[in-house]
């Protein structure tokens, strides 16, 4: 069995997956602001799975992941954050840590040809590039959220104008995937295509898929999208869980070397 965990920002999901990928158990709790009280929080919700026989343990970091183990947990500023100590301690096997975008992108190309980039429309917009199956070195330095475009009369960071929080904050929503109606529809295409060309010039990609809380509402701005760059355009396969599966998968890759 595979034990992945994905830490978000407000919440952490742990779900325990059989060899061929069937997710056997999940526990979910909020992620706390303060470093060791989540921590414990941690522990606690991981001690019943501390006798499984599990092979293998993968964590998802919405931030840096260096040397496998050295991270930098998206905004949160927690100093001296060790995270493999308490985890070895309960389990006696191979624990990776990677990127939640990175093992999203992982989950969502699997399989598809040519080069695929996920890009992931939440509190900001990160993503993952994979090709072959693989996670490509330069997806570690992809932060397509923070380039600067006009937008409605100023210079903001494409998240700031495209991610799901940004546009709660503009229509003065609880989620952005309420918005149905068709100018709202066309809008959310306009922010998102804002910055799709210039991922499209540097990194060639045969496909994006667009993710995050948006992907649930794919389907109603799609046809609004601009359809003049050579790229296919897709959904993702589960929105709200690729991290967790990409988990999985990253666990197989590991144990098949």
């Amino acid at each position: 069995m595979y034990l992945c965990i994905d830490i978000g920002g407000t919440k952490t999901l742990i779900a325990l997956f059989s060899k061929r990928g069937r997710v056997i158990r999940r526990k979910k709790f909020k992620t706390s602001q303060g470093s060791k009280t989540f921590l414990q929080e941690l522990e606690d919700n991981l001690e019943s799975f501390e006798k499984r026989k599990i092979k293998c343990v993968v964590v998802a970091i919405p931030g840096l992941v260096q040397k496998n183990y050295s991270i930098q947990l998206g905004n949160r500023n927690w100093q001296n954050f060790d995270l493999i100590t308490p985890l070895k301690k309960l389990f006696d096997c191979p624990i990776y840590f990677e990127n939640d975008a990175n093992l999203a992108a992982l989950f969502e190309s699997y399989r598809l040809p040519g080069r695929t980039i996920f890009l992931t429309f939440s509190t900001g917009i990160g993503g993952g590039i994979v090709e072959k199956n693989r996670i490509l070195p330069e997806s570690n330095e992809f932060e397509p959220g923070h380039k600067f475009y006009h937008y409605d009369g100023k210079d903001k960071e494409w998240e700031d104008i495209a991610a799901a929080s940004a546009l709660e904050s503009s229509y003065h929503v609880d989620r952005a995937t309420s918005l149905r109606e068709k100018t709202a529809l066309m809008d959310i295409a306009k922010r998102i295509y804002l910055g799709l060309p210039d991922i499209v010039a540097e990194y060639h990609p045969d496909t994006i898929i667009l993710g995050g809380p948006l992907g649930k509402i794919y389907k109603l701005f799609e046809p609004y999208l601009p359809k003049d760059l050579n790229v296919k355009y897709r959904r993702p396969k589960r929105p709200t869980e690729s991290v967790i599966y990409g988990g999985y998968y990253l666990a197989k890759q590991k144990e098949q070397g």
